[in-house]
């Protein structure tokens, strides 16, 4: 292939890699309230165990994922990481078989390092591939992808696993028609709806891993590929970067509220007396929300503004809508919930560049602690299900403020810090 035309497909195969990020992750909005019923859970720390489970998976496995790629190349990573993902869409069918939520949570946990491993590679494939000062315009164009799968994901989720019978069971369990052994068998039948779907979906990560790896792709190095000259090079260690850790953390509370406003939307709207079968309309909602803002980003960024100053304006919006879910009826509230979803666009994409630029030598590693602040996630949402235990869902969004806040003081002043 040409250069140009190889540039092109390498997008196209990480545009797919994008996708399929977002079709396993975003279906636990959809996740999340149907095991609630089918396990029969009763608390909000258990229900969102499904998310906790999935992203606590970045914070355990990606650092022994970047030591991973070191070894075996990106290229090969990649295939290890699809097939690692197929395996955890399989143990699904024995989760479904016994009904047991600790299967389903360890399945979640696998399907969540493969992502480990797979955004340890793709994140700084989409960064180094061309200009930095375009390089949230790219993670814009990725982004577009995921969250494209997003918007699918719940919706087909919905179609292919909760059958009519099964909304009726949900309906009859509800009213408190259904109690002892006939419960229990309704319930078998209908956790045994994930079966199908989540085999297929094995089949199909197994055979684009092997595509991925016999595709002329080049491999990359980001670590030669991103040397620094003069005083760069006298830091000893990662941590002397202090742009990145700050960074780090910024990514945390972005990718831990962005979580929040999708996974607990469906909760918050069925707390508003509306059926599993109307609120579940809400999380694509505002998957298209984000996607609106990426096709933006991509308009914009960087011939009419800068990804920084992008990232300025979504985080002030950030706030401002966040406060407005705390202020507003509830019907109205989740309107504004909804509506996050175009700030939260470009805050990842506007991030990322700024704190992996210039680490030169200890660019591997420094994607690495980035793709673990998806564990923020886990973290967040966890946090989340323990205060509404407490206190309104609405007023439990309060969480959402102080994210927002730290991510502005980020996007201001915290990325320029170069020394402690």
């Amino acid at each position: 292939m040409q250069p140009k035309r190889q540039y092109y497909f390498s997008l196209a195969m990480l545009g797919c890699l994008f996708f399929i990020f977002g079709l396993v992750s975003w279906v636990n909005s959809i996740l999340v309230p149907y095991f609630k019923v089918a396990c029969e859970l009763t608390s909000g720390v258990e229900t969102y165990l499904v998310t906790f489970a999935f992203y606590i998976a970045y914070l355990v496995m990606t650092v022994p994922a970047s030591f991973l790629l070191r070894r075996v190349g990106y290229k090969r990573g990649t295939l290890i990481g699809l097939w690692i993902m197929a395996a955890g869409a399989l143990l699904f069918w024995p989760a479904a078989l016994t009904r047991t939520y600790g299967l389903f949570l360890t399945a979640l946990f696998t399907i969540g390092t493969a992502l480990a491993i797979l955004q340890s590679v793709a994140n700084p494939f989409v960064t180094i591939i061309g200009p930095h000062e375009s390089a949230a315009k790219r993670i814009s164009m990725m982004g577009i992808c995921n969250k494209l799968a997003g918007i699918i994901a719940p919706l087909l989720f919905a179609f292919l696993v909760i059958r009519p019978e099964d909304k009726q069971i949900m309906e009859s369990i509800e009213q408190g028609l259904l109690s002892g052994e006939a419960l229990q068998e309704a319930l078998n039948e209908m956790i045994r709806g994930v079966i199908v779907p989540y085999v297929v979906l094995a089949i199909l990560l197994f055979l684009f891993g092997i595509l991925f790896y016999k595709s002329p792709i080049q491999d990359i190095n980001p670590d030669k590929d991103n040397r620094t000259t003069g005083s760069q090079n006298d830091r000893k260690s990662i941590w002397s970067y202090p742009y990145l850790i700050l960074g780090v953390a910024a990514l945390f509370a972005h990718l831990g509220s962005q979580q929040i406003s999708v996974s607990t939307i469906i909760g918050y709207a069925q707390g508003m007396g509306m059926s599993l079968d109307a609120a579940q309309i809400f999380p694509s909602c505002t998957l298209g929300c984000i996607l609106l803002g990426y096709l933006g980003g991509v308009i914009l960024i960087p011939r009419y503004i800068s990804q920084q100053q992008s990232l300025v304006i979504c985080t002030i919006a950030g706030l401002v809508l966040s406060t407005l879910v705390l202020i507003l009826p509830p019907r109205a509230s989740i309107w504004s919930l909804v509506l996050l979803g175009v700030p939260n666009s470009l805050i990842y994409a506007g991030i990322w560049p700024l704190a992996i630029r210039g680490l030169g030598r200890f660019t591997s590693l420094g994607s690495s602690l980035l793709v673990m602040a998806l564990c923020g996630n886990a973290v967040l949402s966890l946090l989340y299900g323990l205060i509404s235990d407490h206190m309104s869902l609405q007023a439990s969004y309060w969480l959402l403020i102080p994210c927002f806040v730290y991510m502005i003081f980020y996007a201001i002043y915290g990325y320029k810090i170069e020394k402690w």
